[in-house]
């Protein structure tokens, strides 16, 4: 990659930033992980030229990197402070999980397909983020390192998956888009006690199917 290839992608995300916060992203920390973390490294190189649009784009196993705007809300919703231990469920092509790097978080990520969680395995290593990954059903969750300030699913469930709200620390976001195959609500969860959760719901989604135990059967 020549040094005016990174010029112009690194003028490319400054204006993404501005896109991000013109509709509606507030969290700055969100916003300067999104001025930093590399997009075009996450997908096939012959969508580089792309990779600062504001839309999703395919990459490997029929899957997706999601619109830079659902990463977006999906962070902010979780409120992600510095150390926190964030849960994320589908890997996928690793952005969303080199975004929460990025806000210093502890990251633990699940996913799947073991080829796309070798892939961002790779590329989060090559650009030096660490964190602890694994390929499985993510729907069960990580109960090893439980409970988490945060989990982020990044495909839509039927249901919100209780292994997962029981994986939440008090005080906690579980923030999951839910809904049937072609559209879904997002919604957060807020541990308020052992026994207490509050749910809201915020604006219509569309993700790849969450497949697994507590999702849709494959």
């Amino acid at each position: 990659m020549t040094d005016q290839n990174e010029r112009i992608f690194k003028k490319r995300r400054a204006m993404l930033v501005e896109e991000l916060a013109s509709k509606g992203i507030r969290d700055s920390r969100v916003l300067q992980a999104f001025d930093v973390v590399p997009r075009h490294r996450f997908i096939d190189s012959a969508l580089s030229l792309r990779a600062y649009e504001d839309s999703a784009l395919p990459i490997e196993m029929g899957q997706t990197i999601s619109q830079p705007f659902t990463v977006a809300r999906q962070t902010e919703l979780l409120e992600v402070k510095e150390g926190h231990k964030i849960l994320e469920i589908g890997t996928g092509s690793g952005y969303q999980a080199a975004i929460l790097c990025e806000m210093k978080a502890t990251v633990y990520s699940i996913e799947r397909h073991p080829k796309l969680y070798e892939r961002s395995k790779s590329i989060l290593q090559q650009l030096g983020y660490r964190l602890m990954q694994k390929s499985g059903d993510g729907t069960l969750g990580w109960r090893a390192y439980a409970p988490y300030d945060g989990i982020v699913v990044t495909a839509g469930a039927p249901v919100v998956p209780d292994n997962l709200k029981q994986q939440l620390a008090i005080g906690g976001h579980l923030v999951v888009p839910v809904g049937d195959e072609e559209k879904q609500l997002m919604v957060r969860i807020c541990r308020i006690s052992e026994d207490e959760f509050k749910e809201e719901t915020f604006s219509s989604f569309k993700f790849v199917p969450l497949i697994g135990k507590q999702g849709w059967q494959q």
